[in-house]
């Protein structure tokens, strides 16, 4: 005979942890429409009534052409407003201003990690005293994370040989359904 196993319960201490438990519906997070709307709203108020730091940044992102890699400001990441996200390279920018609320950032900060978003964090002082110096550590941070994407589809395409993603064919030519 096999033995039983029965359902054993952790000890609360054991788990607890200052991340807040992510629960995914889908593409999104489980977020009610009430509270999502409310983050879009605070959202569109904060690039209304955006702070000198927000400006500068938000005018070197618009002038610099960085291919298919674009930063959108205040933008919404699940319950969270990041000032500005890259979507493609899971990059979120914070902007430490003079009076934010520490734990409030740190816990923001585990959430988003722990889908997989990197989170940079650059006092405003810094952005209006030396922004080259900001736009290089950007620039590192892209890299970085560009590098770990395509090590990480090289892992996966190692491990999963049989698997053939192809990109469809925008020239005009047979597509994969008329061979």
């Amino acid at each position: 005979m096999t033995d039983r196993k029965t359902l054993q319960l952790r000890d609360p201490s054991e788990i607890a942890d200052d991340t807040p438990a992510l629960k995914k519906k889908g593409r999104g997070w489980e977020i009610s429409d009430k509270r999502l709307d409310a983050l879009h709203d605070r959202a569109r108020d904060l690039r209304r009534h955006s702070t000198q730091a927000h400006k500068a940044l938000a005018k070197k992102f618009a002038e610099a052409d960085m291919g298919r890699y674009k930063f959108t400001r205040h933008a919404v990441v699940g319950s969270a407003i990041v000032d500005f996200n890259c979507h493609n390279l899971g990059l979120a920018v914070m902007i430490d201003e003079d009076d934010a609320d520490e734990t409030l950032a740190k816990r923001r900060d585990k959430s988003l990690e722990a889908v997989d978003i990197r989170v940079m964090r650059i006092p405003a002082a810094e952005i209006l005293e030396n922004m080259d110096d900001v736009l290089q550590r950007l620039t590192i941070a892209m890299r970085e994370r560009i590098a770990d994407k395509k090590a990480r589809a090289r892992a996966h395409r190692e491990a999963n040989p049989n698997q053939h993603y192809s990109r469809p064919n925008r020239t005009g030519g047979p597509r994969r359904n008329d061979r």
